[in-house]
């Protein structure tokens, strides 16, 4: 991998250049994986039996010197008793006014089809699913999530119940409700948008006079 990370001083530098330059900029999620990892005392040996992925391969994502893909990434996630989600929050917390473009790069081994809008530690997280998407798994968040269907028709199951969506049709999901999901035609594109599992969502009260 390319390091793009010199500290260059973009005084002068017209929109285009900056632009050209937080595309560039991969996410560090070595960096947010060691620190999880460390705060669990746990060593590599023991997050490589946790998740059967290999001590060196554990070691290069950690030292910036291998990018996982998706899949992977939530391997060492579950190990670490978090989501990839947090690790790739975690992982950048500079930006607070990112465009991301249709080819950007986001600092992970590409998987078909999975494409991170929201870069860096943030209150939300965003992804694009596009194609024949299986997750494969069940899901269960901490906050509030939105599927929305662009195009296509996906498949969902959510707290015993079958849903079918198509395009334009909208699932809310709060907090806690256990899901999976799976898209039905080779065209489907579904956005996900939901709250990051480091904001603690409370329910409080109106005050006075709301």
């Amino acid at each position: 991998m390319n390091d793009k990370d010199g500290k260059v001083d973009t005084d002068g530098k017209d929109e285009k250049d900056k632009d050209k330059d937080s595309k560039d900029q991969p996410l560090r999620v070595g960096v947010a994986v060691r620190k999880r990892r460390r705060a669990l005392q746990l060593t590599l040996a023991a997050v490589s039996a946790r998740s059967g992925l290999s001590v060196p391969f554990l070691s290069q994502i950690e030292n910036e010197r291998a990018r996982p893909s998706m899949r992977s990434l939530e391997r060492v996630a579950d190990a670490l008793e978090t989501t990839a989600v947090e690790l790739l929050a975690a992982s950048d917390t500079a930006r607070t006014v990112d465009l991301v473009r249709a080819g950007d790069d986001s600092g992970l081994t590409p998987i078909p089809g999975v494409r991170p809008l929201v870069r860096g530690h943030h209150q939300l997280h965003a992804l694009e699913f596009t194609g024949d998407q299986d997750a494969g798994r069940e899901y269960q968040h901490r906050n509030d999530e939105l599927m929305y269907v662009v195009a296509g028709a996906c498949q969902v199951e959510a707290e015993g119940r079958a849903y079918r969506l198509e395009s334009g049709d909208a699932l809310y999901l709060s907090g806690g409700v256990r899901h999976r999901w799976r898209a039905v035609t080779e065209d489907t594109r579904i956005l996900v948008v939901a709250v990051g599992e480091h904001i603690h969502a409370t329910s409080e009260p109106p005050s006075p006079g709301h």
